[in-house]
């Protein structure tokens, strides 16, 4: 079988992990400074210092820039925040000569797997360099996630200037879904698994299939997962839910 290159999307601490790490066994390029584990992500993170450099330089200009001294400004995203960022759909994504060539020496790495939640935003500036690619999103309960979103961001260093709100991570939850489904998905292969799946049901057969890769079946581990909720949550954000499980064959 064919292997195929791969980007992973989705939410950070919706499962990405768990898939890239079932990929991450030397069959893939996955980057020359893969970020490295930490207490949220004990068995690796599996995304490259140069892919999120691209994509944070493709996303920095569309967010203002703090004001010194306005508490206000505390809920934007800044570097290395900005997957947490709430980017309408309609919005336009540019690029440069310079983040083109960076692509281009990236994807020149064949097979390459490549994961960022970042690509949810970022994607229109790496398609016209992807070649043999497949799209693997990862999703799984967005009450769930967004705690999870809370709690990483007081857990980790880097995160600790971003004030979010468990409310301000479910829409940037629901965001950065509705740019993958609205306007990624129908163009390209695309894969769309519920964590449950890939610990518990088929999704490791599926995943195997879809990429054409060897897996490493032992990698997901249902209690790396810390955090659960399961809240109300606003119509609009169980409306992106149920079509992802849709998409996904999920029955929750």
């Amino acid at each position: 079988m064919n292997m195929h290159n791969c980007l992973i999307l989705g939410s950070g601490r919706s499962g990405t992990s768990a898939a890239a790490g079932c990929l991450a066994n030397g069959q893939y390029f996955m980057g020359n400074n893969l970020i490295p584990a930490r207490v949220s992500n004990p068995d690796g993170v599996f995304e490259d210092l140069h892919v999120r450099s691209i994509n944070e330089e493709v996303l920095a200009p569309l967010l203002p820039p703090r004001r010194p001294n306005v508490d206000s400004d505390r809920h934007i995203p800044e570097q290395w925040q900005r997957w947490l960022a709430h980017f309408p759909v309609g919005i336009e994504i540019s690029s440069s000569p310079q983040i083109k060539a960076s692509i281009n020496e990236l994807t020149s790495n064949k097979p390459y797997c490549f994961k960022d939640p970042r690509f949810s935003y970022a994607l229109p500036v790496w398609r016209s360099q992807l070649e043999n690619c497949v799209f693997v999103c990862m999703f799984r309960n967005p009450a769930s996630t967004a705690s999870s979103i809370v709690r990483f961001t007081k857990e980790f260093e880097l995160m600790h200037s971003l004030e979010i709100s468990f409310n301000e991570a479910l829409d940037a939850w629901t965001m950065l879904n509705r740019h993958i489904l609205e306007k990624h998905r129908h163009k390209g292969d695309w894969l769309f698994l519920h964590l449950d799946q890939l610990i518990y049901g088929d999704g490791l057969d599926k995943l195997a299939e879809f990429t054409g890769a060897e897996i490493n079946r032992a990698f997901p581990k249902a209690e790396r997962r810390r955090t659960f909720s399961n809240v109300g949550v606003p119509e609009e954000v169980t409306r992106v839910y149920d079509k992802l499980c849709e998409l996904a064959g999920f029955h929750r």
